[in-house]
């Protein structure tokens, strides 16, 4: 796959901010987190086995210490064009937004997808979450939020959700930390 918008077609000297972008199912099916515990214990961990989940489209850009994000019902098309539509918006007044991203089914170009002007995808190679910053995102935020939760309705997990988001995106300094990536920075 190639990038979505071709580099000629982004004026010279235009900045660039570098995002990484990924979901994260949230929800009653939800699994467990390495926590610290004395040698040879085991630590009582809730599981639930109903299945309402919630997707997190989420996106963080580790040199601005920003992040975007939508919460959908599903991962598909009409998810990542909402994304890529808030992405958007968060992208710096006059900069390009080059989004790094998975190669997903939604995330390929074609009639479907809606990929603003401000934005060129990426693709990693097939295989690769360790190259996507957004993996270590999500680790954090189930170790940290997620993880070991019960959640009474949908609403409560999309309440769970919110929260989650806004815990991580609310401290750039922890963005920063969680996503900076020494090979992904652009030199003009």
């Amino acid at each position: 796959m190639k990038p979505s918008v071709p580099a000629a077609v982004i004026a010279a000297g235009t900045p660039i901010e570098v995002w990484f972008q990924d979901e994260a199912r949230v929800g009653q099916q939800g699994g467990h987190a390495y926590i610290w515990a004395p040698k040879g214990s085991r630590p009582p961990m809730v599981k639930d086995n109903r299945r309402d989940s919630a997707y997190i489209f989420g996106a963080i850009c580790p040199a601005r210490g920003a992040g975007a994000a939508v919460i959908m019902p599903a991962a598909n098309t009409e998810g990542m064009n909402a994304h890529l539509a808030e992405i958007s918006t968060q992208i710096a007044a006059g900069h390009h937004g080059v989004v790094v991203c998975d190669r997903a089914g939604w995330h390929q170009p074609g009639k479907r997808l809606r990929v603003p002007d401000n934005i060129s995808l990426i693709p990693l190679p097939s295989y690769s979450p360790e190259l996507n910053a957004m993996e270590n995102g999500w680790e954090y935020l189930r170790q940290n939020k997620l993880a070991g939760q019960v959640w009474d309705d949908y609403e409560a997990i999309l309440e769970a959700c919110r929260s989650a988001w806004k815990f991580l995106v609310d401290d750039p300094e922890r963005v920063r930390s969680i996503g900076s990536r020494p090979w992904a920075w652009v030199s003009l």
